[in-house]
């Protein structure tokens, strides 16, 4: 059956304004709830309030050994408004176990060089990595590329300013405006692949160890957060300067609809193929003229209620047992190889390559 996340109580001890629209959320981790609430950076829980709740990354890092998340909200009828305007410290609230997969794995015997990229809000699950690699990783070094409208709009920019004093030699900061003047063009604009190969290429073209070798040739890991577009445009940057998709890690903060990566093999066209599923509990069969639709979008179109968030491979929402039939998902940024083996699928970004599939949303 799909799993149910557990929620527990716990108390506020801080609250802090960040920006205009986004401020941050500080939670007291009791002792006998420490061990549900072993996390790693780039995390996230769900906060409930009432019958509302939503999913919020963690800005705090493991070593930190509290809950720290930092939430926008777009008006004030939504319901990050809801939870600025109604919390305050030694309130409890209910936070949702640990959950996401935007993780990376810790690596402090080596020397890495790591590539961050933010938008907006999108700094939060990026910030909980960068202090937590910075803290257990005394040899690897960190570039973080940070768009906002202006300056006003930057989240913790106490923090970053922090980071940027306590590790001057390894922590390293660029910040894009789209709506203020930069003193260097360069800054000035989206943060989007033109750009960061610019800053790349002209400011940080050597690496200073090896005079032959780039910054591209010394990555060893990117982290993206922001937008669909967004990360689209920088993760194929980072890909067609040489950097592996597997070392390249995003999490999308919207709904997303596109492939991330262009399709690089061309998939067999099957028509007339008929689809039998088992959801909550009951089984339903339906017909799809052609695979040149996505299992999900032709679900979710005849009116099923399947689960799913992204629609990009990236949350990992929709996946289902594919009991019988082919199925190739164009991309997959969640399941491991294990699952894949185990006959997991993402629907979203599912191809049947079969007239005849069953799957099973309940057995995961």
């Amino acid at each position: 059956m799909r799993n149910t996340v557990q929620f527990h109580w716990l108390k506020i001890v801080k609250k802090k304004r960040l920006t205009k629209t986004s401020f941050s959320l500080t939670f007291e981790i009791p002792e006998h709830l420490k061990e549900k609430f072993q996390y790693e950076s780039g995390q996230y829980s769900a906060i409930k309030l009432g019958n509302r709740q939503n999913d919020y990354s963690y800005t705090s890092a493991p070593y930190e050994n509290e809950l720290s998340f930092g939430i926008k909200y777009s008006s004030e009828e939504s319901f990050a408004y809801h939870l600025y305007k109604s919390l305050e410290p030694g309130d409890v609230v209910e936070i949702s176990e640990p959950q996401g997969r935007f993780t990376i794995r810790s690596r402090p015997n080596e020397k890495r060089t790591i590539l961050c990229f933010a938008s907006g809000i999108g700094i939060t699950p990026i910030l909980s990595h960068m202090k937590n690699i910075l803290h257990n990783e005394a040899n690897t070094r960190l570039f973080l590329f940070y768009g906002n409208r202006d300056k006003e709009n930057i989240a913790y920019i106490d923090e970053l300013s922090d980071l940027q004093t306590q590790y001057p030699d390894r922590f390293h900061s660029f910040f894009f405006f789209s709506r203020e003047k930069a003193q260097n063009l360069m800054f000035q604009g989206r943060l989007d692949a033109k750009k960061v190969s610019l800053i790349i290429n002209q400011i940080l073209d050597q690496d200073e160890e090896d005079e032959e070798s780039t910054i591209w040739d010394a990555t060893d890991e990117v982290l993206i957060c922001g937008p669909g577009e967004m990360i689209k445009s920088i993760a194929n940057a980072c890909y067609h300067h040489g950097i592996r998709k597997q070392n390249i890690h995003f999490e999308l903060f919207d709904e997303f609809n596109e492939d991330i990566y262009e399709i690089e093999e061309e998939l067999p066209v099957v028509k007339d193929i008929e689809v039998k599923f088992t959801l909550f509990g009951k089984k339903y069969e339906h017909h799809i003229p052609s695979n040149e639709t996505r299992i999900l979008s032709a679900l979710l179109e005849a009116g099923f209620d399947i689960p799913y968030s992204c629609k990009s491979g990236l949350c990992g929402s929709c996946r289902c047992h594919l009991e019988e039939g082919e199925v190739y998902m164009v991309e997959n940024e969640y399941l491991t190889e294990k699952e894949t083996q185990s006959g997991l699928i993402l629907p979203c970004v599912g191809v049947a390559l079969s007239r005849e599939i069953n799957l099973n949303f309940d057995n995961i």
